[in-house]
């Protein structure tokens, strides 16, 4: 498989070895934590933590950077448009405000930097995870683990197919473009899609027969061939993901809500 291309590796590491229920739970768990909490503190552990299991995963730079790119330039204008919009929203925040460049309404306050700091992080937190589970997560055994915690197994399967079909078209996509200069690509991405899209139909159109012809759907359950028990390492894993939700709620306790204020 192309290096560019955004899609499961297999690999003998300990993330790969993980069941994929445990990378969801993990996954869902510590994604929410980190969304609904301000308080820097976490999201720094959480950040260290996504990085040192992206180191220990030993996924290539090569197969995310063209997402990573992608994502930090939207993290940017995110950040930009928020302090454009409400540049005063730190200050109103924290309840202080200390200038620290210009004046007047677009006037840089140290508690505006330090919220956008935060926004910062949580895109730090949230993405290295999301991106291990992708490349670390066999579609099959994804299925399974949907079906694990309850989820039809119908709409697991469908999910699996996609999360499929992603690299096979973008690997699709690099074979035809890769000759292109990038002008060129970018200008020509659209006569190169369509052809991909109708290709895949096509696909779709094969795997749909093949799985009515099999009765698929016709009963309530279904076992799955990749399943995985969870074994000592998985119920290690999720035991760190509670931990680390309980210590976001003690940091809740003592900031009496979810901002940690550096500033009173």
């Amino acid at each position: 498989m192309n290096d560019a291309v955004l899609g499961y590796t297999p690999g003998k590491t300990f993330v790969h070895r993980l069941s994929a229920t445990t990378k969801l739970l993990f996954l869902i768990i510590t994604s929410v934590a980190c969304m609904v909490t301000y308080d820097t503190r976490f999201l720094l552990i959480m950040c260290l933590l996504s990085l040192v299991l992206f180191k220990v995963s030993q996924v290539k730079w090569g197969q995310v950077s063209v997402v990573v790119n992608l994502i930090i330039i939207f993290a940017v204008l995110n950040l930009i448009l928020v302090y454009v919009f409400q540049p005063s929203y730190g200050a109103d925040l924290y309840g202080s405000k200390h200038v620290l460049l210009g004046s007047g309404f677009f006037a840089l306050t140290a508690e505006e930097t330090f919220y956008l700091f935060n926004l910062l992080l949580k895109y730090i937190c949230a993405v290295p995870i999301t991106i291990l589970f992708l490349l670390t997560t066999n579609p099959s055994q994804f299925a399974s683990s949907l079906n694990q915690i309850g989820i039809s197994y119908r709409f697991s399967y469908a999910f699996s197919l996609a999360l499929r079909y992603i690299p096979d078209i973008q690997e699709s996509y690099w074979e035809i473009s890769k000759k292109a200069k990038l002008a060129d690509r970018a200008k020509g991405t659209v006569n190169i899609v369509m052809p991909l899209i109708l290709s895949s139909l096509d696909r779709i159109t094969v795997i749909s027969t093949a799985m009515e012809l099999r009765r698929f759907g016709s009963k309530k359950k279904r076992t799955w061939y990749t399943s995985q028990k969870l074994k000592a390492s998985d119920w290690l894993s999720l035991g760190v993901a509670v931990l680390l939700v309980l210590l976001m709620l003690y940091f809740w306790h003592l900031n009496q809500g979810r901002f940690y204020n550096p500033f009173k």
